[in-house]
């Protein structure tokens, strides 16, 4: 029968233990959760954090986010005539209301159930502690504050969207 030496691992030990050397520990996860809410409140689009334990670099797209170009094919319209009085007509100029952004990402219920009228609807007077969505995120449903007070003008997003870091919920009439 053999046995191996003092200090000699069996075939396949060794090279496992090195493997395992070689993977970095786990950030705490409460640590992640709150550099990422400090990059958003400081409106951060990198953090990069050394110590003597750990290497820590987060990234999120941002203002300056270089923007994805994706190639559409290229159509050719009919050339169309303008009337001389409609070329002199001035063009309606939208008005940009603010907008209650998603503070995550995940799917948006504009309703607390399948058959319950909607938090918000176009016309709804909004104060800063007023619920407006529910916003779900990991089977966890969160509900999202208006923050702001005014009148819902726009509902941008469909119950049951999947929704992004800061898009664009509502837009919002400020009182």
């Amino acid at each position: 029968m053999l046995r191996p030496r003092a200090g000699v691992l069996p075939v396949g030990l060794a090279s496992h233990r090195a493997v395992l050397k070689r993977i970095p520990p786990m950030i705490d996860i409460r640590k992640l959760k709150e550099l990422v809410r400090l990059m958003v409140e400081n409106d951060l689009t990198e953090l990069d954090i050394r110590d003597e334990q750990e290497t820590v670099t987060v990234k999120r797209p941002g203002i300056h986010a270089v923007p994805q170009v994706v190639a559409a094919p290229v159509m050719h319209p009919a050339p169309v005539a303008v009337a001389p009085a409609a070329a002199a007509a001035p063009a309606a100029v939208k008005e940009v209301l603010p907008a209650i952004e998603s503070p995550m990402v995940g799917t948006f219920y504009a309703t607390p159930g399948p058959d319950k009228p909607p938090f918000v609807s176009v016309g709804s007077k909004i104060g800063p502690d007023t619920t407006v969505c529910l916003i779900e995120a990991m089977k966890i449903f969160n509900e999202i504050k208006a923050e702001t007070s005014g009148t819902v003008e726009e509902v941008l997003v469909k119950s049951g969207q999947p929704v992004e870091f800061g898009q664009p919920l509502y837009r919002i009439r400020p009182n």
